[in-house]
């Protein structure tokens, strides 16, 4: 949660909690999630596979998959909770307001519709165009995002495409209503290197041209440093730090923070470049946390204490949160 005025905020998010019927009982992929979003900024949501990344920003817009569920928190939009909105009201937001791209083109994408087709439909149900008018927009909507001879490919099927062209067909679909919001659940991992790279430079020429704000999940933390103002590192269900990307990914104060960092390969070899230090253990069993911190079975700095630990952040930076309080080495 940010101290900021709500009336600069676009997005505040508090004590989001998300949970899964499990045989242990019910299970928190999201537990107690808080932050912020002014507007015109980007906030990267990193960690590994399985922390909670895509649960979080899915619930965002009542997207959690059954039998998952919403269990507390508030989802502020505009000062507005979207939990307390009507179905119909959240569903108007949907594509509008806040749009989403999904991590996989080709599921996302129906394959027995051409992608003219398929933003048509966008365009129609959410901005009320007429079929002529929807086709014009859809081939500039297929030019904007670089799509060579929109005029032709806009007849084209799914299958058709490369998969970095599916994927820029899911931005053009995104940003078809000119969304305030544009949520990336990792919007380029099946992608390699290079198509990867210009997705990030079209989202990120679109947010300067547009104004518009972005969440960005990834499990990269590379991608999340080049293309988010702030950072929100997640493990367990559980934000263990935020704050603006420079000074989190800088000087990370959490151990987990440190271990993505200490195990991202250099650009260059170099005899003066520590060696890679990869994090020990796998993702935890959500159904089977410790008591106190998540981290402890896998962190190199792990004592006592640490099973007495909160997990709320500290802020003794401004807007630099832990949820570790023994980061300068000794109990707080």
């Amino acid at each position: 949660m940010s101290d900021l005025p709500m009336s600069d905020l676009l997005l505040d998010v508090r004590d989001l909690t998300v949970g899964f019927p499990a045989r242990e009982g019910v299970v928190l992929a999201a537990d107690r999630v808080s932050f912020a979003l002014p507007a015109g900024r980007t906030l990267g949501l990193v960690g590994e596979s399985g922390c909670g990344k895509s649960v979080t920003l899915r619930s965002l817009l009542g997207l959690v998959p059954y039998p998952g569920e919403i269990i507390a928190g508030e989802v502020l939009w505009d000062g507005r909770d979207l939990r307390t909105v009507s179905r119909s009201e959240l569903t108007r937001l949907r594509g509008t307001e806040i749009s989403m791209i999904f991590q996989d083109p080709m599921s996302s994408l129906n394959p027995v519709f051409t992608v003219g087709d398929q933003i048509e439909e966008t365009l129609r149900i959410k901005l009320g165009l007429g079929g002529r008018e929807a086709r014009e927009r859809s081939i500039e909507l297929l030019d904007h995002v670089g799509i060579p001879s929109p005029v032709s490919r806009v007849r084209d099927y799914p299958h058709q495409m490369s998969g970095g062209m599916r994927q820029r067909v899911m931005i053009a679909i995104a940003i078809a209503s000119r969304p305030r919001l544009l949520l990336g659940d990792e919007p380029t991992t099946a992608l390699d290197v290079t198509i990867q790279d210009q997705i990030l430079a079209l989202l990120a020429g679109i947010r300067e041209e547009t104004g518009m704000s972005m969440i960005l999940v990834s499990h990269d933390v590379g991608v999340v440093a080049q293309n988010s103002d702030d950072v929100a590192v997640m493990y367990a269900g559980r934000i263990v730090e935020r704050g603006v990307s420079a000074d989190v990914l800088g000087n990370p104060r959490h151990p987990y923070t440190l271990g993505l960092l200490r195990a991202i390969p250099g650009i260059e070899a170099s005899e003066d470049r520590p060696p890679l230090i990869p994090i020990p253990g796998q993702p935890p069993n959500l159904a089977e946390l410790p008591a106190g911190c998540p981290f402890q079975p896998r962190c190199p700095f792990v004592r006592d204490a640490c099973a007495e630990v909160s997990m709320e952040l500290d802020a003794p930076a401004p807007g630099h949160g832990s949820a570790c309080p023994f980061v300068d080495g000794a109990p707080t």
